[in-house]
């Protein structure tokens, strides 16, 4: 499977010359939820369109990507010149028609003629396509190489970013369990102590005590959001690690991370938890801003 993480956004360009052709192909993408692929080029290559972006779709995936397309012939045989002799003839005819009227002198109406619309064309003949299609592609390939290239260090350096912030927000989870328990203990102390005054002196009962801190503990335990958060930031690890497509896999995810870090947040009796937690929230968004550029 592939282990490397590309970027939505990139850039790329290829060149190629073939039999007096010369085609140029330059990529460049954004971030874009589907893979959206506009291609511009010349109206002589507008038949190769379909078969241009389902070549550069086998390699690309997500993103907006703009593909601008050059061509350009150095070959007589790209251009045909073509000659309406009966439009000319008729121009000449005219010609001679109003020369006559007009009592001038004669001459060769050959230049005038020539210059009339239509007279002479230029056109560019149609070439096989197969033909065009393999002097385009080794121009197209290398573009789409850099393009791709370009993404995939993106990509990576996006992923070393992100496991750095799971690595914090490894660190913040494990903050959390240690002082969770802690402050159902530091409860239980201070409604002993507080119990202690308010009855000046007569004994606590211990079972009611029990009761309440077990209340207390219920509504604050955050145990199964610790080991959820912990899971998913095992599968972020692993499907960074995996590579490929991931996304969507990892949007999925964080949102996930976050649901978590805000039921702990809303569950927290302690100012310690609450600052971890605030942290952790930051870590989380900030994770979910990279894996927007993800392909």
């Amino acid at each position: 499977m592939e282990s490397s993480v590309r970027s939505m956004t990139g850039y790329g360009r290829g060149e190629h010359i073939a039999a007096d052709r010369k085609f140029t192909i330059e990529l460049k993408s954004v971030n874009h939820r589907y893979n959206d692929i506009n291609i511009k080029l010349p109206r002589s290559l507008i038949s190769l369109e379909d078969k241009i972006k389902k070549h550069i779709m086998r390699q690309v995936f997500r993103g907006k990507t703009d593909v601008y397309i050059g061509f350009e012939s150095f070959s007589l045989d790209d251009v045909e010149v073509k000659l309406n002799d009966a439009l000319a003839q008729a121009y000449a005819g005219k010609l001679k028609v109003l020369q006559e009227k007009l009592g001038l002198e004669g001459g060769s109406f050959l230049e005038l003629t020539a210059k009339f619309p239509d007279v002479i064309t230029i056109e560019k003949p149609q070439k096989d396509e197969q033909v065009i299609w393999e002097a385009l592609l080794p121009a197209l390939d290398e573009g789409v190489a850099r393009f791709v290239a370009m993404r995939q260090t993106e990509g990576e350096a996006l992923k070393k970013d992100i496991l750095t912030k799971g690595e914090r927000i490894k660190t913040l989870v494990a903050k959390v369990k240690e002082r969770s328990p802690l402050v159902v203990e530091e409860y239980r102390d201070k409604l002993n102590n507080r119990l202690k005054d308010l009855l000046d002196g007569v004994d606590v009962d211990p079972q009611r005590v029990a009761t309440e801190v077990a209340i207390f503990a219920d509504r604050g335990c955050v145990d199964e959001e610790i080991t959820r958060l912990e899971s998913h930031l095992v599968q972020l690890a692993d499907i960074l690690e995996k590579g490929g497509q991931v996304g969507r896999k990892l949007d999925f995810l964080v949102q996930e991370m976050n649901r978590e870090s805000n039921t702990i947040a809303s569950k927290a009796n302690d100012i310690k938890i609450v600052q971890a937690t605030i942290e952790l929230k930051s870590e989380i968004e900030k994770i979910r801003e990279q894996v927007q550029n993800l392909e």
